[in-house]
């Protein structure tokens, strides 16, 4: 494919080493192309300014104002020794101090002086009280305008304030864009002619030049709704081809035998399922019965049914004579799938041994730390076709790995593996097996579309009977240190009336922590996240004294892993001091109280996995975010929002509406760099839906896209090698 030369070029060539290499490392920007689609994130304008009194809000974080000054005046301090430049700046809407110390006040203090309007950048911090900038960067925005035209032009003017970082301010980027803005004249417009026209979207250029330099609020919608189309529609493309190679692969149709095992099975089973769970059932029997392979996303919160709408997709295999593997992210994990597989299916998990059933199959468990006798039965179970089902860790991809008929692949907690793995798997069968995806991580619809579009997807939303309620509450350790001292007591309490506590940290301290890393996430002036094995110790010393407490991290041995987890699973360890290890698929009903730790340096969606650890028995569960971030910060207003609901669909949806648009395809959701910069999938349903639609008919037209060069070039970006195996293996 040609690629466009201007914008291919490395931005060195044209805004010189030091400038590229900041927003190559700081902002992931490397060609003219990238600067172009880093769009502006607001727009002020010189007239109406931009709001002061929304500062509040965003407290720690890095902003862009624009303002008037209204006072400057140098203070002595320290004996006279120091001086300090304190300048007031107002919008109308509310005053802002900022505040420069030391030798660098005169600068500032001879330009800005009262009356005049600038540009500020700096991290909004909170001091005796009041909001301030310390040390901001500023840009004077100075009229020389000779006439009133010039003046209301000048007043008039939308100035793009685009993300930021400390070492590059907003206005910095600016002129980085004018530099490569020309450029935008060469980019390849990827919409096919008759859908740009058809839904009245400006060209791809015009888009560029109107989203960075925009004369009006017009030019601004029109740019944005044109390139809102482009990322949701090559998406839906690649989404689309992905769907349309599948549909022409074969596969074997699974259907369960009447009278079979899945039959006995149901006999056996002393509940009813769900509505929902049937209703999922029926999905999932009616795709394994096409002769094609299933793709299928289940999803469902902690504790809904998942694994037994799994465990009869694979009896119903079994029952057509082929075999179900269950892939497991850890030893842990699949040590417990195994466990409770066996047990719900009692004497059917025993076919072909004395006392099991005619009608049974052997469930064998295959994984990495297994001894070698037990590891050369599971393997000869699994090439005879002796074990209808097999549950294992990555061990299971090993090439010794041989199956008889693999019909099924059932995947837990997608996220955790990688493509390749999931991929050498679905390579064992002799046609492509059937594949089902389980995730309990919920995913709001317009992002299930968007980054598992290739999925048919199944959700599980009904709680069965029995699951108790957990109550949530914010600790704020550094207002109320009392709140701290009272959760630690709680801890104690729930221990001594018998049950167990989990206490999650953001670091695992053990000395490996990764120094860049760290002083990344200190972020300047903020302390290093709080690490596993400093407050393991700080608790065996102080609060939670005489009580047996032990640590899990994911850089301890596998054996000292399993060993920890399985005396804790015992009811041995009464406190579990942990890293997100334990975020998927420990199973201690006995545990009731959860403390997190510096909880606002989770994700919404994350905390709530976290919290689906207790509350599993009968007893109710509590969990407490610990954090030390101030009342008014958005960090905050998240803590409130898990604190408020245990409905996890609608947390995935405050959490997508929080975050960056950008972060849905980011690492937790595809393990690959994000592409999405103008698309926010909460409020753009409707474009990813129509996206959708017209990206099938484009595709069933054409699956090749011969006539669609401009579709083709804009695929191969999106589409970079990793991506390209993603989308192909997903």
């Amino acid at each position: 494919m040609e690629h466009v030369p201007a914008l291919d070029e490395d931005l060195k060539k044209t805004l010189g080493p030091a400038t590229a290499k900041v927003l190559a490392e700081q902002l992931g920007l490397h060609t003219a192309l990238d600067l172009l689609h880093h769009y502006p994130r607001r727009y002020a304008e010189r007239g109406e300014l931009t709001s002061l009194a929304e500062l509040a809000d965003q407290i720690d974080e890095h902003v862009t104002v624009v303002a008037q000054v209204a006072d400057a005046r140098i203070l002595a301090f320290n004996g006279g020794r120091g001086k300090r430049l304190e300048v007031t700046i107002t919008d109308g809407s509310g005053r802002l101090q900022l505040v420069f110390f030391g030798a660098g006040v005169h600068k500032p203090h001879k330009d800005l002086l009262p009356g005049t309007r600038a540009m500020f950048a700096g991290k909004v911090g909170m001091f005796n009280r009041k909001l301030q900038l310390s040390h901001p960067a500023y840009e004077p925005l100075g009229a020389d305008a000779s006439d009133r035209d010039a003046a209301t032009a000048f007043a008039n003017q939308l100035i793009p304030i685009y993300p930021a970082c400390a070492k590059l301010e907003s206005w910095k980027i600016a002129k980085c864009v004018d530099a490569v803005l020309p450029s935008a004249q060469e980019a390849v417009d990827p919409l096919p002619p008759a859908l740009r026209e058809g839904r009245g979207l400006v060209p791809l250029t015009e888009a560029l030049l109107k989203i960075h330099r925009p004369g009006t609020k017009a030019d601004i919608e029109d740019a944005r709704q044109r390139l809102k189309w482009d990322e949701a529609f090559v998406l839906q493309v690649a989404l689309a081809r992905r769907r349309h190679a599948d549909s022409q692969l074969p596969a074997v149709p699974r259907r369960p035998v009447p009278g079979g095992l899945l039959d006995s099975f149901d006999a056996k089973l002393p509940f009813t399922l769900t509505d929902g769970q049937q209703k999922v059932s029926k999905e999932i029997f009616d795709d394994l019965a096409t002769s094609h392979p299933m793709h299928r996303l289940l999803q469902g919160e902690v504790g809904s049914g998942k694994t037994m709408v799994a465990l009869r997709a694979m009896l119903a295999v079994v029952d057509s004579g082929g075999q179900a593997a269950m892939l497991a992210p850890t030893e842990v994990l699949a040590q417990q799938h195994h466990r409770s597989i066996t047990e719900m299916m009692g004497e059917l998990a025993e076919g072909g041994m004395l006392g099991g059933s005619d009608q049974g199959t052997k469930v064998v468990l295959l994984t990495g730390s297994m001894g070698v006798p037990a590891r050369r039965r599971a393997l000869l179970d699994l090439v005879t076709g002796e074990a209808g089902i097999v549950i294992g860790t990555h061990a299971l991809i090993e090439d010794k790995v041989q199956f008889h008929d693999l019909g099924l692949v059932v995947v837990d907690e997608q996220h955790r593996f990688g493509v390749e793995q999931r991929d050498a798997l679905r390579s064992k069968g002799k046609q492509p097996p059937h594949l089902l995806v389980m995730t309990a991580t919920p995913i709001p619809r317009t992002v299930a579309m968007t980054v598992f579009g290739d999925l048919e997807t199944s959700v599980l939303d009904q709680l069965p009977a029995g699951r108790s309620p957990i109550a949530t509450h914010v600790v704020p350790s550094k207002d109320k240190p009392h709140f701290l001292a009272r959760a630690w007591e709680r801890v104690r309490e729930e221990v001594e009336k018998g049950h167990q506590a989990y206490v999650v940290c953001p670091r695992i301290g053990d000395g490996e922590d990764d120094p860049k890393k760290k002083a990344a996430e200190d972020d300047g002036d903020r302390r290093p996240p709080l690490a596993v094995v400093e407050i393991a110790e700080q608790l065996t010393r102080g609060p939670l004294a005489g009580m047996s407490v032990e640590v899990l991290h994911g850089r301890m041995d596998p054996a000292d892993k399993d060993d920890v987890m399985r005396r804790f699973a015992a009811g041995e360890v009464k406190v579990l001091v942990a890293t997100t290890v334990i975020e998927v698929g420990v199973n201690v009903p006995n545990s009731t109280v959860m403390v997190i730790m510096d909880a606002d340096r989770f994700g919404v969606s994350q905390l709530h996995q976290l919290r689906g650890r207790v509350g599993r028995g009968s007893a109710p569960g509590l969990c407490l975010l610990v954090s030390e971030m101030h009342e008014a910060s958005p960090a905050r207003a998240r803590l409130a929002a898990v604190a408020a609901t245990l409905d996890g669909f609608e947390l995935s949806r405050i959490d997508l509406e929080q975050r960056r648009e950008g972060d849905v395809l980011g690492q937790a959701q595809s393990g690959v760099r994000s592409s999405l910069r103008m698309l926010a999938v909460i409020e753009d349903e409707e474009v990813i839906a129509e996206a959708r639609e017209e990206a099938t008919r484009v595709v069933a037209e054409d699956p090749a896209l011969e006539g669609l060069p401009g579709l083709r070039t804009a695929l191969d970006a999106l589409l970079d090698t990793e991506r390209e195996q993603y989308l192909e293996k997903g």
